[in-house]
């Protein structure tokens, strides 16, 4: 299957936000603190970003049943 606009929802739209957060607060801590190899920031970071990007993957890619469609 391959991804569609079409199928965009409240589910790809979080993915999204959550794929925003996760690079702000990256890029936020590193202009804060003066640090940009910090383990602890990089863990959190790689589970925002991995979450948002495989969520609006599987989120863009399921069909719409014929209920939603209605």
């Amino acid at each position: 299957m391959k991804p569609s606009l079409k199928n965009v929802n409240a589910y790809t739209i979080v993915a999204f936000i959550i794929l925003i957060a996760g690079l702000l607060l990256f890029i936020s801590w590193g202009l804060r603190f003066n640090i940009w190899y910090d383990i602890g920031i990089y863990s959190i970071t790689i589970i925002l970003v991995l979450g948002g990007l495989f969520g609006a993957i599987l989120s863009l890619t399921f069909e719409k049943t014929d209920e939603e469609k209605e």
